[in-house]
């Protein structure tokens, strides 16, 4: 065979083996997989499975397939998910599985014996967060303190800053929308503080007769805030959350809205273009009075987390919501399912806090006895 024909016959096989096995590895890539009983490729979908932490065994439909931080092929179905790890609550959830697609799962695993450190030890009463999260600020004998948390992922600050001194036993304050000024309400008047300057008792000025100007003004503000992040959703949805809700809070990234219904109304369907691989859980299009939901901006799904105004807040990830109840502290995930109570000791209600990040909690205890003061733990949950 002359050396031309050779090199052209190699040449031809070259691209031959290559594109069949280009072929191959893409729809490999994209779940195909060769079925035994049919003799044939079938499309099947990947399920992409992570967990904090790792090593966590995955069940599939009851049957152990593999550990976390693995991807797992699947002829497409719907799939009772269970994530499993010693020491740590489970993980479930019904996926619906869709054929080339893949379906991703974070799961973060709770700790089943969460432990407990003191934060204050002079007693703390009243504690409050501002929306960000950013301090949790509470009274105590010697005045107002604020302790800002979110340059400590690795411990809380043992030097909160005082904000004002005095016997402030009974008063009541509030945050600012952006967290740089408290209102302080006491049995001698009504003062405006900075939050990160120490203002001695003399030096507070009452400023009772514009508590309703200030009020008003941080109203503003806060709509403002919600205006801007409103902006690019569209008309119909911001609308609805502009006028029929009575509060709202974006996740941490921005990504999702936790809010309450102030009146029902009903979101359009498919505003957005849907995305392969988003959430397959059960969603709310009617909001109803009084109902609390998350809406997810970039799937356009909304989802019903309760049927009553309930105290939530955002954990540090946007994946996780902290649900302080009266017998018990709840986490659960965005979309209002894999509810874990990860607490269920003494503590006094309302006062649970998402910490810096999210391996923690900050709650108010008096570790179930009368006689002594309520302070703040810090409750490691993972």
């Amino acid at each position: 065979m002359p050396v031309t024909k050779l090199r052209v016959l190699i040449f031809l096989s070259t691209i031959l083996v290559v594109g069949v096995f280009g072929t191959f590895v893409s729809f490999y890539a994209r779940g195909y997989r060769f079925n035994l009983k049919t003799q044939k490729f079938l499309p099947n979908g990947i399920l992409v499975i992570k967990s904090e932490p790792d090593g966590a065994s995955v069940f599939v439909n009851g049957e152990l397939k593999t550990a976390t931080n693995a991807n797992i092929s699947i002829s497409p179905g719907t799939y009772d998910i269970e994530v499993k790890k010693e020491g740590f609550f489970p993980w479930s959830k019904r996926l619906t599985i869709e054929k080339e697609i893949v379906t991703q799962a974070t799961v973060s695993l709770f700790k089943t014996t969460p432990s407990l450190s003191p934060v204050t030890f002079s007693g703390a009463e009243n504690p409050l967060q501002p929306e960000d999260g950013s301090k949790i600020a509470y009274i105590d004998s010697r005045g107002l303190w604020v302790n800002d948390i979110t340059s400590l992922p690795l411990g809380f600050s043992r030097d909160p800053k005082r904000v004002t001194d005095g016997n402030l036993t009974g008063s009541i304050f509030e945050f600012s929308p952006d967290g740089s000024q408290i209102l302080l309400t006491t049995g001698s008047g009504i003062f405006l503080l900075d939050s990160g300057i120490f203002t001695p008792q003399p030096q507070r000025t009452n400023v009772a007769s514009r508590k309703n100007q200030i009020l008003t003004d941080w109203q503003k503000q806060q709509k403002l805030i919600n205006s801007s992040l409103l902006k690019n959703l569209p008309e119909e949805i911001s609308e609805i959350f502009i006028k029929k809700t009575s509060k709202l809070t974006f996740s941490p990234d921005e990504t999702m809205i936790l809010y309450q219904a102030s009146a029902s109304a009903r979101l359009a369907e498919n505003l957005v273009r849907k995305l392969p691989g988003a959430s397959t859980q059960k969603q709310e299009r009617e909001i109803k009075d009084g109902q609390t939901y998350i809406y997810d901006i970039k799937e356009d799904r909304n989802f019903l987390i309760s049927e009553t105004k309930v105290p939530i807040h955002w954990l540090p990830n946007s994946r996780h919501l902290l649900l302080p109840g009266e017998d018990k502290i709840t986490i659960m995930d965005y979309d209002g399912t894999n509810r874990q109570s990860v607490y269920s000791g003494s503590y006094i209600y309302p006062f649970a806090f998402p910490y810096s990040n999210t391996t923690k909690i900050l709650i108010l205890t008096n570790l179930g006895s009368d006689s002594t003061s309520p302070n703040l733990y810090s409750l490691t949950i993972k």
